[in-house]
This record gives structure tokens, C-alpha cells and sequence, in this order.
């Protein structure tokens, strides 16, 4: 019998995939091409079920004879691979985003030989809305917790923008741009001590606990559904931070940073020329040690932020420092730096590359944004967080409207700097 290749993602089994599989199973056997978390991850936001999830599904659907990886976003490489004698494809990716795709698949079909059979789309299927209806569903902190390591797996390099209110986590949750790679959006959400702090008014200061974030943290997790990494300063002492990762993976927190800085906290990025304290590497260590001893499941993340750099000692500093707690058990490293122009962040992660290859690197290139993600990613990180933008955005934009309003003694000068209130009911769920 002939062998029908299929790409499929396999996240959400509708009607038009069963009609496409029954189209093909009249021909011969069907071979599923399954795309993967990497496949898709680049192109379109991460699938809610994993590989392996989606795979048990598919083999089981009847009319599938074979499930074979589909790890590149075009068909190609799996028709060269496996030559099949025909590939079916519903005709809908005649327009739209996959007609480049398509030219690729019948030329390479014509050089092996093969056929491709177009199925007439199935009315009344958007798979666009389908995932729209899953997004509004919402997730589990299960779920939520494990996406920040497939997304790890998945791709090169993380995007991760601050969120300091439910509002700000649900722009980061929605907001989208399509460019000639595909669509590009934030692959989840930093929950900042300074940004929280600052929002409420208030110091970004030590004493700040986890119980009085947790309001503000609970709000964003109610209305987004991706990952999201918590700012947890030094992690207090170790008794303490033991709860800490317990309060935090309960409520399906993927990761939680503490820094290896003592004393008085200041903001890494306030200037200051005096050396600020570090705490000792065992110390430091026996605090990730005892956190990761703590976790319940394999999914929770403790990452391990180096102020060396800050606190002006030298990058070899650093590297033993980073040395020492990955070997304590830290699941990444996140390296910080006043230096505008990235050389110290740049030969720490060359240093460190050298001995960990897989190791997470996590940076916040706040001073030295000069450079793009994909230069970061050449370096070897894994992780960009925007870790303040959302709030410092709010800030001059709320000013400029109270300023206005007070100058013209009426608000109708500010509605070209307001969103609608029609926006901003559409913006929440359930707000119309």
C-alpha cells in the first residue's frame, strides 16, 4: 500500500482532523508526522499537551498506522527522510501564512516522485479560535509549573517581560507581533520584588514577605496561563525559603531566583562604589541545597543570581561562584551587571559555557540593551528578562495624563493618550 504523509500538531483533535485522517486512509497507510515542542515552539505559542501527550492521542486515533517526529516547522526534511508517496494537507494552506510552505512541498514531491492531495477544508473549523477557547479555559499550576522547562527544551532562547498587576500580565499573556519567522510573543512573565514594591508605593526593601506579594502574584495567576519566574531577593534564611518554594510550586510558580547578596538591600543597578557584601559560597549553597530538598516535584526551578559583577569583584569571582551552586543543585544561573557594555556578561558566559554546556543562563540586559536576543543567545543564554519596563512604561504615561488634565481643567485633551474603555473591557475576560 501507498504511504499518505500527514503533518499535524496534535493539540486539539477536531472533526477536520479525523475527516483529512479518513481522506487518507482510502489511499494507504497513513503516516502522522507529529510536529514537536521545538517544531512548533518557534513559530506559534507552545502546545498545552506535551510530546509524548500528544503522540499516545494520535497513535490511537483509528485510521493512523504510523507516528513518526516532525521536527522542523516545514514538512520538508520529513519528505526527503521518509519519501512518502503523498502528502495530504487540507486546501486552506493555499493562502495565509503556510502558502510558502506549500510551494516547498510540491516542488520537493515533484523531485521524488510523489503526489500531493489537497482535502477541501473543513466549514465551520477554526483551529485559531479552538486554541483561543483553550487559552480562555485558563491551566493548572501543574501545567503551568512544567512549561518553563519544555519551553527550555523547546527553544534557543526565552523571552520573559515583567508583571506587576493582573493588567500587565495580561498584555504579556495576549500581545502578539507576526514577522517573516514567524509570531513572536513573550514565552511568560517575571514577577519582580522592585516592580511590586514600587507599585504598591512603597520601598523595594527585604522585609517586603512572600505572604504580602502573594496577593499581587495570585491576581496575575488567576488571569494568565503562562510560566512565571518570582524574584525572591536573598531567600531570607534557609528555614524560611524552604516554604518559600513550597507556597511558590503550590501555586504553580515554574522558578524562583535568590541572590547570593547580604546586608542592607539596594538595587543592583543604583550606583554605589562601595563593595557590597556577598554572602560566603557554602553558605549560599547550603540555602539552594536545602530548597531544592524541599520541592515536591522535578519541575520546580531554583536559580542561582551572582552579584559579583554588581558588587564590583571580577568575573573569575563570579564563575566559582556559579561553579560552586550549580553543584549545590541550582537548576541555572542568572548574572547581572552595571557595565554598559557587556563584556564582563559576555566572558562570563563564554567561562561558564566551557564548563556547563546545558546549564540555563539567565540575563537582564537592562544596561547593556544594546543587544538583540539572538547576539544574547550567541553567547550562550537561554533566558532575556525585561525586568522592569512594563512599570517604569506606566509610570511617565500616567503622569503626562494627570498633567494634562489639570492644564486644560477637562479629561477631553487626554482620550488620545487613553485606551477606550470598550478596549480595555474586551482586554479582560468576561469584562464585556
Amino acid at each position: 500500500m501507498e504511504t499518505i504523509y500527514l503533518g499535524m500538531t496534535g493539540d486539539i483533535i477536531h472533526p477536520g482532523i479525523i475527516n483529512i485522517i479518513h481522506e487518507g486512509s482510502k489511499r494507504g497507510k497513513v503516516m502522522v508526522g507529529l510536529l514537536t515542542d521545538s517544531a512548533i515552539a518557534a513559530h506559534k505559542r507552545l502546545p498545552y499537551l506535551t510530546y509524548e501527550q500528544r503522540k499516545e492521542v494520535v497513535e490511537n486515533l483509528k485510521g493512523v498506522d504510523s507516528v513518526v517526529p516532525q521536527e522542523d516547522w516545514s514538512y520538508v526534511p520529513n519528505l526527503l527522510k521518509y519519501r512518502p508517496d503523498a502528502i495530504i494537507h487540507g486546501d486552506d494552506w493555499k493562502t495565509g501564512p503556510l502558502c510558502k510552505i506549500r510551494e516547498e512541498v510540491y516542488k520537493v514531491m515533484g523531485e521524488i516522485g510523489g503526489e500531493v492531495i489537497e482535502i477541501p477544508y473543513t466549514q465551520g473549523i477554526n483551529s485559531s479560535a479552538l486554541n483561543e477557547m483553550h487559552r480562555a479555559i485558563g491551566t493548572t499550576p501543574d501545567i503551568r509549573m512544567k512549561t518553563l522547562r519544555r519551553l527550555l527544551q523547546a527553544k534557543p532562547i526565552l523571552r520573559i517581560m515583567e508583571a506587576h498587576s493582573g493588567l500587565s500580565g495580561l498584555i504579556i499573556e495576549n500581545i502578539e507581533i507576526t514577522k517573516e519567522d514567524g509570531t513572536h510573543s513573550y514565552d511568560g512573565m517575571w514577577s519582580s520584588s522592585l516592580t511590586d514594591s514600587t507599585s504598591k508605593g512603597k520601598p523595594d526593601i527585604e522585609a517586603v514577605d512572600l505572604t504580602t506579594r502573594l496577593q499581587d502574584l495570585t491576581n496575575i495567576l488567576e488571569c494568565t496561563t503562562k510560566p512565571i519566574i518570582y524574584d525572591g531577593d536573598t531567600g531570607g534564611k534557609s528555614e524560611h525559603f524552604v516554604f518559600t518554594v513550597r507556597t511558590l510550586e503550590r501555586n504553580g510558580v515554574s522558578a524562583v531566583i535568590i541572590e547570593d547578596k547580604v546586608g542592607l538591600k539596594k538595587n543592583s543597578l543604583f550606583g554605589t562604589e562601595v563593595k557590597q557584601e556577598l554572602a560566603s559560597i557554602p553558605e549560599f549553597c547550603e540555602k539552594i541545597s536545602t530548597g531544592k530538598k524541599s520541592q515536591v516535584t522535578k519541575d520546580f526551578m531554583i536559580i542561582a543570581r551572582l552579584e559579583s559583577l554588581i558588587a564590583g569583584y571580577p568575573v573569575s569571582d563570579a564563575l566559582e561562584r556559579a561553579i560552586a551552586y550549580v553543584k549545590a543543585g541550582a537548576d541555572g544561573v542568572m548574572i547581572h551587571s552595571k557595565e554598559k557594555t557587556g563584556e564582563d556578561i559576555r566572558e562570563f558566559c563564554r567561562l561558564f559555557r566551557a564548563e556547563y554546556a546545558q546549564v540555563p543562563i539567565v540575563l537582564v540586559p537592562t544596561t547593556y540593551n544594546q543587544f538583540k536576543e539572538q547576539e544574547l543567545a550567541a553567547w550562550g543564554a537561554n533566558i532575556i528578562i525585561y525586568a522592569n519596563h512594563m512599570l517604569r512604561a506606566s509610570y511617565p504615561a500616567m503622569v503626562n495624563v494627570a498633567k494634562i488634565i489639570l492644564e486644560n481643567e477637562r479629561s477631553l485633551e487626554a482620550d488620545p493618550l487613553c485606551m477606550p474603555i470598550k478596549q480595555i473591557l474586551e482586554l479582560i475576560p468576561g469584562g464585556k
